[in-house]
Order: structure tokens, then C-alpha cells, then sequence
């Protein structure tokens, strides 16, 4: 698996052992220690996938993964010691895709990279969806909405959950549904990860987050976009 992989990690042990491990692997890994120097190696180098540490010494990460997400939407795995903190890890700044606590496994970290590669290479046939709701138009081919004329990037993962619903106006998914649609991946009946996503989604897209009226809550099912226009499909009762 010949893919460039930048590592952000400012331990200089742990960085070593892991651009080791990924290098073994097949990897081109590009390891810098640093925010500043992985945000320049990023506009660098061809860059596919990002492995970044939390703490760092010069800055925030979400400021990095915020400069990475501005260029594209490359899938994001944060390593962190803060295994409590799966909101700040799954959604940090504009939103990453994977996270590990550490300590992890050398195992655990390569499957996760693969699968984040895999589901990466899968998605870049993602539909050109283009659509206007009220104020807000989805611009799902460059992840993107528009809001009162701001643009307001989405992560890949948004991006699709946002698609499924717009493209089945009137049906109710179930949080596995969309799990397994999105992620490509069994349902383990993990709520807290996708209830992160449809948060940071409404807090992107909504006029009152607490008040949702495009992506609503069909309590006890799942989620649905409602269009009085189009008729509705059947729905969706398994949870």
C-alpha cells in the first residue's frame, strides 16, 4: 500500500516506532513533530492521510486539522491520551474521521488507516448533490454549504449523511441504517458517534440548532428530512 502518510506526533519515541510501523507497512510516512512543520510538509507533499497527535508543543490542534480541512478533505485520524474526550476527537475544529487513545496497538492503528484509506477511495465518486433548503445550498461534491452567502466546509462523513437524507426526502433512517450507509461498516449500537455527527451537522445547516427543520428527530427511530413537496416513501420503524 504505497499511500503518503503525514504524521503529526511530538514524542519523539512514540513518532519513530509508528513512522516504523507504517513504513513496514508499505507506507511513505512524512514525520514531523510540530504543528507549524506538519502544516508545511502538508502543503508540501502529497498528502493522503493524516495522523495527528492532539498535543502539541506550538499550537492547537484544531488549529492544524483547521489548515488541513481549508486544502481538502483527507481523512483525519487523531491520536490522543484523552480517551474520554470522543467528541473533541471525532469533531475536533472542522471534524476529524477516526480517533485512537492512546496507549493503542501498532494493529489497531494500520487497520485503521487502511479502512480510513479504503473508505476515502471508495467516497471519491461521492454524487454531485447540489441543493438549495431555504437560505442554505448543499454543495455536496466540494463538501460544502452555503449559509447567508458563508461558505461552511463539511467532512466527508457529513457531507454523505447529508446526501443520504436530501436524496430520500421523507423516509426515516435509522442511526445503523445511516451508520452502515456512511461508514460502510457493522453497527456496534454505538449512539455517541453518530449522535456527534448529527449535532455538528445541525450546528452547521440550521437556523436554531435546538430547533432542527431539515434534519429532524424521529424519536425512538432516527432521523429524517422532511420536503412537503415530495410525497412520502415509506418509513423506516427498526432502530
Amino acid at each position: 500500500m504505497n499511500s503518503n502518510v503525514l504524521l503529526i506526533e511530538d514524542n519523539h519515541a512514540i513518532n519513530q516506532v509508528l513512522s516504523e510501523v507504517m513504513t513496514r507497512e508499505g507506507f511513505t510516512v512524512f514525520s514531523t513533530y510540530d504543528g507549524t512543520s506538519g502544516i508545511q510538509t502538508f502543503h508540501k507533499e502529497h498528502i493522503e492521510i493524516v495522523v495527528l497527535d492532539l498535543m502539541l508543543p506550538d499550537m492547537d490542534g484544531e488549529q492544524v486539522l483547521h489548515e488541513i480541512r481549508i486544502k481538502e478533505d483527507i481523512p483525519v485520524l487523531i491520536v490522543s491520551a484523552k480517551d474520554t474526550d470522543v467528541d473533541k476527537a471525532i469533531h475536533l475544529g472542522l471534524g476529524a474521521d477516526d480517533y485512537l487513545a492512546k496507549p493503542f496497538s501498532m494493529i489497531e492503528l494500520i487497520a485503521r488507516i487502511k479502512a480510513l484509506l479504503r473508505r476515502a477511495s471508495q467516497s471519491k465518486g461521492v454524487s454531485q448533490a447540489f441543493r438549495r433548503i431555504g437560505k442554505v445550498m448543499f454543495h455536496l461534491k466540494n463538501f460544502e454549504v452555503t449559509k447567508d452567502g458563508q461558505r461552511i466546509p463539511l467532512t466527508l462523513k457529513e457531507a454523505k449523511i447529508i446526501e443520504l437524507l436530501l436524496t430520500h426526502p421523507n423516509t426515516t433512517f435509522s442511526k445503523k441504517e445511516i451508520y452502515e450507509a456512511v461508514w460502510k461498516e457493522e453497527y456496534y449500537h454505538d449512539d455517541n458517534v453518530m449522535n456527534v455527527h448529527i449535532r455538528r451537522i445541525r450546528e452547521k445547516i440550521e437556523t436554531d440548532p435546538s430547533d432542527p427543520q431539515i434534519i429532524r428527530t424521529v424519536w425512538g427511530v432516527g432521523y429524517r428530512y422532511e420536503d412537503p413537496t415530495v410525497l412520502a416513501e415509506p418509513q423506516v420503524t427498526n432502530s
